[in-house]
């Protein structure tokens, strides 16, 4: 029987992953495991509903797969509860804010513009249709400005306060977002999807102690397949949570991700995976210090997680322009807001810089402060086609030394 010609587009896919750069802060590559359980069997298997209490038969095994998960789950986040059957970060959000809120409540989240994901109330998104959505941002320093936070809370009154972001670069402070959603007595919700994996290796604050909820995907930092997580302390809330999920906004959950979900969280309680998570922190500051060097602009100043975005206003380039010549460089990155941007997200004044994926293949501080200088040399020299081809060359060399998969 002839192969279908998706195999051929996916192995050129494979190829392209092989001979490119990747650091896209969002992505990340897992182990043969975890792609072993996401092709598996599992994939035949309809579960609606939750362990022992499903609507459909034969689940004796899924049963034991999603407690595994669960478990496994709620030690590595120190939590007392956990759902894993989002099917991504987005669905955990809206489940958990359907859990808890009424249409037309109030969100108080940050700007997308600043850093805010879009499904915390971004006017692209359909919470924002649900809900009235208003807005923090970062100061002038790119800074969290917990002061102002706090009058928009008296002043809104939100029934839910929001932190976690898609390209804040610093050290969030939950315990002070906690006090802020207790003067209105507000839930708060904390979406660590992006910080995920530094959590649970005490890299960066876990917020399990204060936040109502905890929302986060699987992947990112985590290093797990593409999928979604709930969280908390609170009994009650739970239940809340899990009736919101199925059946009120998801359907039957992915087994064979939730089996690729359990391997993953295995892998994180592992002693290795600090190590790796310190390297991608080594990694991060090394790119960052070069950036500087060269002079270019990074929102905050200061970064102390896996990623930063640099400002492109003053060599007068777009995200876009900056994101498409560094793909034909093999090297990969997504244009990103700044705040405040003027330009739309289409095109936007700035790109994202992360290091999990580099790091999961090997690289250590010296090359990704070379990267980070082929970077710079293409960004500032970005007329001349003659740089693309010589940086491609280089970054050609960089990946055939740290191949994907090693045979």
């Amino acid at each position: 029987m002839k192969k279908d010609k998706i195999f051929k587009i996916i192995k050129k896919e494979k190829k392209r992953q092989q001979n490119t750069l990747n650091l896209i802060a969002s992505e990340n590559y897992v182990n043969k495991n975890i792609l072993k359980a996401q092709g598996s069997i599992l994939t035949n298997k309809y579960a609606e509903g939750y362990y022992k209490k499903r609507y459909y038969g034969g689940c004796k095994y899924i049963d034991k797969i999603e407690h595994i998960a669960i478990k496994r789950a709620k030690k590595l986040f120190k939590a007392k509860y956990a759902n894993v059957q989002p099917h991504s970060g987005t669905q955990a959000n809206l489940a958990a804010y359907n859990s808890i809120l009424n249409i037309g409540d109030t969100i108080l989240s940050m700007k997308t513009t600043h850093g805010g994901h879009i499904s915390h109330g971004s006017k692209s998104s359909i919470s924002n249709k649900i809900y009235n959505c208003k807005y923090y941002g970062l100061n002038k320093k790119g800074n969290l400005d917990y002061k102002n936070i706090k009058k928009l809370a008296i002043k809104y009154k939100p029934k839910l306060i929001i932190a976690g972001f898609s390209s804040f670069s610093k050290i969030c402070n939950w315990k002070k977002f906690k006090k802020i959603a207790d003067i209105n007595k507000s839930y708060f919700l904390a979406d660590i999807s992006h910080i995920a994996g530094l959590i649970v290796t005490n890299l960066y604050p876990n917020p399990i102690k204060y936040a109502h909820i905890v929302t986060s995907t699987t992947h990112k930092t985590l290093c797990g397949p593409r999928g979604g997580i709930i969280l908390s302390n609170n009994k009650l809330l739970y239940k809340k949570i899990n009736y919101s999920l199925f059946p009120q906004t998801q359907g039957g959950p992915l087994m064979h991700i939730i089996s690729a979900k359990a391997i993953c969280f295995k892998e994180a309680l592992n002693i290795k995976f600090k190590k790796y998570q310190l390297q991608i922190l080594k990694n991060t500051k090394s790119m960052f210090k070069e950036f500087k060097k060269k002079k270019f602009e990074i929102i905050s100043n200061k970064t102390q997680t896996h990623l930063f975005v640099l400002n492109l206003k003053k060599i007068k380039i777009s995200g876009l322009k900056a994101q498409k010549k560094l793909e034909k460089a093999n090297i990969i990155v997504n244009k990103n807001y700044i705040p405040d941007d003027k330009k739309n997200s289409f095109k936007t004044s700035g790109i994202r810089i992360g290091t999990p994926s580099i790091t999961k293949r090997g690289i250590k501080e010296k090359t990704s402060s070379y990267i980070a200088k082929l970077i710079c040399k293409l960004l500032i020299n970005i007329k001349k086609k003659k740089y693309i081809y010589k940086i491609k060359k280089k970054v050609k060399k960089i990946c055939k030394k740290y191949p994907l998969y090693k045979k």
